[in-house]
């Protein structure tokens, strides 16, 4: 445990799951806590608890990121509050079924909460912390980001989003004192499947990662200055012929004159 004060964390969708996590880990390296979820007294008991064990002051702070006046609050907050030094956006849903069986409510909701929030409150630390040039920020994406085929395209679409300003972010970050990470978890043990009603474990058994291990590894990630940390992926050889690939295409994406193979032949 650090007795370096680090400044404040503020996580959202920390009431369970890997923001829980999160806060835990956090404030074992020295942070203060803002956490901010939908269900209070889950919150209030995951700081009376951190706050017993650690000493850290741990502040409860309601938020319904598919409530545009409670993700501006988040904002706000990210905007004033000088103390805080990292964020961690992590509050995500997904659907139970597919685009196919969702009606309009249901996909707005997905992407208020995964791609509008998280996009919002990323940009108003992002602006904060160059101010002060310091700070972090995490981003909880998926590796459906890469595959969207191995699952509903709406929750995979939502995650490749928060890859892209990801990755855009830090390429206009370098040079100061502010690090942005996105995290791509694989099946990981959290309320998120039961909500969605899927069984992860009959759905994916023996490739289920326990919670705890994913946020330690997302950390080592962190601290190495890593933008994109996949913890399950065994060889980071493929990602990095992925990245090579996909940074070889870049200056070929954009041509004057349509590409041979679709002009049309006689």
């Amino acid at each position: 445990m650090s007795t370096d004060f680090k400044g404040t964390a503020l996580v959202t969708g920390a009431s369970s799951g890997i923001g829980e996590v999160y806060a835990e880990r956090l404030a074992d390296r020295g942070y203060d806590l803002i956490l901010a979820a939908r269900r209070v007294d889950r919150l209030e008991a995951l700081a009376q608890k951190i706050t017993a064990r650690t000493g850290r002051k741990v502040e409860v702070l309601r938020a319904d990121l598919s409530d545009r006046k409670d993700i501006a609050a988040v904002e706000r907050r990210l905007a004033d509050d000088a103390s805080i030094t990292l964020l961690v956006n992590n509050a995500g849903i997904s659907l139970e079924g597919s685009i196919l069986e969702n009606g309009s409510e249901n996909i707005e909701r997905i992407v208020t909460v995964n791609v509008l929030a998280p996009t919002l409150l990323a940009a108003a630390a992002a602006q904060a912390f160059v101010a002060r040039d310091k700070g972090g920020i995490i981003n909880i994406a998926s590796v459906l980001a890469f595959a969207p085929e191995m699952m509903d395209g709406i929750y995979s679409g939502t995650k490749a989003h928060l890859v892209g300003i990801t990755q855009g972010l830090a390429a206009k970050l370098q040079g100061t004192q502010v690090r942005v990470q996105a995290v791509l978890p694989g099946a990981t043990r959290s309320e998120i499947w039961e909500k969605s009603g899927k069984d992860v474990d009959a759905m994916m058994p023996g490739m289920v990662m326990d919670t705890a291990d994913l946020v330690d590894a997302a950390l080592v990630g962190f601290d190495r200055g890593e933008v994109i940390t996949i913890p399950p992926l065994q060889d980071e050889a493929q990602y990095k012929a992925f990245e090579a690939a996909r940074m070889a295409m870049a200056p070929n994406l954009s041509r004057k004159e349509v590409a041979p193979r679709y002009r049309q032949h006689a």
